[in-house]
């Protein structure tokens, strides 16, 4: 039996889910009408230009900002879960103070270092001028994503949604004609404006919050800060090792298989990372400062791990089932059938997909609980794991072995994870999770298998038969904890309601 505490936490988790799941797939689509665009405006000599000049930009703009903008999400949520409006006030204001200075630290990095980006990128000094004035975006983009962790830090899910999809609406409405005027020479301008649009938004949504002035010395700024940045640059060189590793990955691939192996294999990536990201990007964004603001409590975060675990495998597992049986569609969708044989090493992938939602789910406690250190040594084995099982299963078995050693990846992460949080701060899973990890698992499994039956018509009859039984257990499962059914009856009530003239 849910209790009303627990009903009303898992509603909580399926409403963010819902809403930034939205957003994600809003964010897709404007994604793929852009790329489509850029590409028919620019040529594929104008989409390389983009890539290069940003490629430097977004490495300049995780270094100088040192991971402020995400480990302080936890610190907001804190003061915020208090109800103490001066912490509040005061760790806002060493947010938006670090994000000013790193801000103009990674604009006047790319100012000195223009002339180097410009032969780093391109063999030449022609693109000197562009990262002079792309200086301007780190500063705008730093400050905005400072703003963004007070919107996510104070639970203003709403406001931080509607920021996303307005800003990827005007993004694509003010750079458009700015590519058809001027073709590859709008770039610049072009990304300019949208980091102007992005500032604009969240200062705008930001100001909403009632946060009452402070006055804080430069000192006491600095000090406070330092928390924050410890965090946030362990975080910073958790990504960097990330990328590192990836890179390792993609030159060992291309210079076995050659590049089109590699534009295979991120292909695949891409469409499940898009695909999944309905339910990641809300854990990211609604449950990382909900599980900050209760990180004193091992047993709150015992339960706050296990709904989310929960609700997050109820919501996957038809999404997952029905990727598999629409991979064909969904890959000639966002690119062309010349990418049709990464549909293996995709399905492949798609299979470890419920563990991966439970090592999230457990992950975020060492960010909650401020543990860097740790978070950061277990990324490094974890990767060094990753990177040498995916060597191995390219060498052997192509595209089709990176697959197979991603399932690995996922299912050997989620074990040592579990194991390490269980040392460090006494964390444990309860049976239930098991339970339900082992049927969502299952229906993945028995939809991958439907790829092998010959016939069409049979293979995706029973697909969607599949995914039409996932889905009705998913949704009895869901009803049980938050009663999906009276959250329906009462939307449609308030739409009905909201469309009645007022009599008076």
């Amino acid at each position: 039996m849910t209790s009303s505490s627990q009903q009303s936490s898992y509603r909580q988790i399926f409403k963010a889910t819902s809403l930034f799941g939205g957003v994600q797939v809003f964010n897709i689509l404007i994604g793929i009408i852009r790329v489509k665009f850029v590409a028919v405006l620019l040529g594929t000599a104008g989409v390389g230009i983009m890539s290069l000049l940003n490629a430097p930009l977004q490495l300049i703009l995780s270094v100088s900002g040192f991971g402020i903008a995400l480990s302080a999400v936890r610190d907001v949520s804190e003061a915020y879960n208090t109800n103490n409006s001066s912490k509040l006030s005061r760790v806002v204001l060493i947010l938006r103070r670090w994000s000013f200075m790193s801000g103009l630290l990674g604009s006047l990095i790319t100012l000195a270092c223009a002339p180097l980006l410009s032969k780093w990128s391109f063999g030449n000094g022609d693109y000197t001028w562009s990262f002079v004035w792309l200086s301007v975006t780190i500063f705008l983009l730093t400050v905005s994503k400072g703003q963004s962790a007070v919107l996510q830090g104070s639970r203003q899910l709403t406001a931080l949604a509607k920021s996303g999809m307005i800003g990827s609406i005007l993004g694509l409405i003010t750079s458009l004609p700015l590519y058809y005027i001027w073709g590859a020479k709008g770039i610049v301008p072009a990304m300019i404006l949208t980091a102007v649009v992005t500032f604009v938004l969240t200062w705008y949504f930001v100001r909403k919050v009632r946060i009452p002035a402070i006055e804080l010395s430069i000192k006491e700024t600095y000090n406070g800060g330092l928390g924050m940045a410890k965090l946030g640059i362990f975080m910073t060189i958790s990504g960097f090792w990330t990328t590192l590793l990836n890179y390792v990955l993609s030159s060992y691939i291309s210079r076995k298989g050659g590049v089109a192996d590699v534009g295979l294999y991120n292909a695949g990536l891409g469409v499940v990372a898009q695909y999944t990201g309905v339910v990641f990007t809300a854990m990211g964004t609604d449950y990382y400062p909900r599980l900050s603001a209760v990180n004193d409590s091992i047993s709150k975060i015992k339960e706050l791990v296990k709904q989310q675990a929960e609700t997050a495998l109820y919501i996957i597992t038809p999404l997952l089932s029905l990727l598999i049986i629409t991979m064909p569609f969904v890959i000639k969708i966002l690119y062309t059938s010349a990418f049709l044989p990464v549909i293996m090493f995709a399905n492949l992938s798609v299979l470890g997909m419920q563990f991966k939602t439970v090592t999230w789910a457990m992950g975020y406690i060492y960010l909650a609980k401020g543990a860097g250190r740790i978070f950061l040594i277990t990324e490094i084995i974890s990767g060094l794991f990753f990177l040498v099982t995916n060597l191995i299963g390219y060498q052997y078995l192509g595209l089709t072995g990176l697959g197979i050693s991603f399932i690995l990846n996922y299912f050997i992460g989620m074990i040592f994870t579990y194991f390490v949080l269980r040392s460090k701060f006494g964390f444990s899973y309860s049976f239930e999770v098991y339970r339900i990890l082992g049927i969502s698992f299952l229906f993945t499994l028995i939809s991958f298998l439907t790829i092998y039956i010959d016939s069409s018509l049979l293979k995706y009859s029973v697909g969607f038969l599949i995914f039409v039984i996932t889905s009705f257990y998913s949704f009895r499962e869901l009803n049980k904890v938050i009663d999906i059914k009276s959250i329906v009856v009462n939307f449609l009530k308030k739409k009905l309601n909201s469309k009645v003239p007022n009599q008076n």
